[in-house]
């Protein structure tokens, strides 16, 4: 299962990346929770390792996705490099503190957060423009609690950090470009995190690292930055709002699994 699962999860994380400018890991850790399920793993660290093994995929997807925005000069570094801080803090508070939780209660907060994303996206809720970026230090706060959360739920942040960016007047290809870079970070800092979180909890299956499960983490990467392309291809031939809702629909099916069965 493992050969055919996890490239096909690679498949659809990328397509969904490039069409909806996320980072794949708002669908990765749903659908791995449920694969490793299906590998009885145990439910006291599956979620965690769900969550871990998506933040390592998107290292290596969000990384081609910097290169092409930083080639079209969209990246406010400056802004990047301020915010890096706070995220290197925030994603090892949010690894520590996902820890501390139980696996039960760790799907619920998931199902939660992913039923707020559903609702962003088929509300098409965009915030208005009211305020400009704040002073480094309100920056730093900023990347804090965007690396935390991101850390928490296995993301890459675009859905904390766009919003974030057009609330403080930032042009969205701007937006959507300096999230990406963002992306990077959280990525790595929320890796070593969960690697380091998880060095030292028994039970864990072979080939892991940390809750770093290495031949999902494998599988999906060999997919994923080549359907990225394909749905950001994609993004300017469908209906991007019908698109949109359906996919808040899929969400709305897997907050309800993870909340309420």
């Amino acid at each position: 299962m493992d050969i055919l699962i996890y490239p096909l999860l690679g498949a659809v994380a990328g397509l969904i990346a490039g069409l909806f400018g996320l980072g794949g890991g708002i669908i990765i850790v749903p659908v791995l929770i449920f694969a490793f399920g299906l590998l009885d793993m145990p439910t006291s660290i599956l979620v965690h390792m769900a969550v871990g093994t998506s933040l390592a995929t998107i290292i290596v997807t969000s990384s081609s996705s910097v290169l092409t925005h930083h080639k079209l000069k969209a990246i406010n570094w400056p802004v990047v490099k301020q915010m890096t801080i706070g995220i290197i803090i925030g994603t090892w508070l949010g690894a520590a503190a996902a820890d501390f939780v139980s696996g039960e209660q760790f799907k619920k907060l998931i199902g939660v957060f992913s039923l707020l994303v559903a609702l962003q996206m088929g509300l098409n809720l965009k915030p208005k423009a009211a305020r400009n970026l704040p002073n480094a230090t309100g920056q730093t706060l900023a990347g804090t609690i965007i690396g935390a959360l991101s850390s928490l739920f296995g993301i890459g942040g675009g859905s904390l950090s766009v919003p974030y960016f057009s609330y403080c007047s930032v042009p969205i290809a701007n937006a959507i470009a300096t999230s990406a870079a963002l992306g990077l970070p959280i990525a790595i800092a929320g890796t070593l995190g969960h690697i380091y979180a998880g060095l030292d909890t028994p039970n864990l299956p072979s080939y892991s690292l940390g809750y770093v499960y290495l031949p999902a983490w494998l599988g999906i990467i060999l997919t994923s930055a080549l359907f990225a392309k394909l749905g950001a291809k994609l993004a300017h031939q469908l209906p991007p709002l019908l698109m949109k809702r359906l996919f808040a629909l899929l969400l709305s099916l897997v907050a309800t699994k993870f909340l309420f069965f």
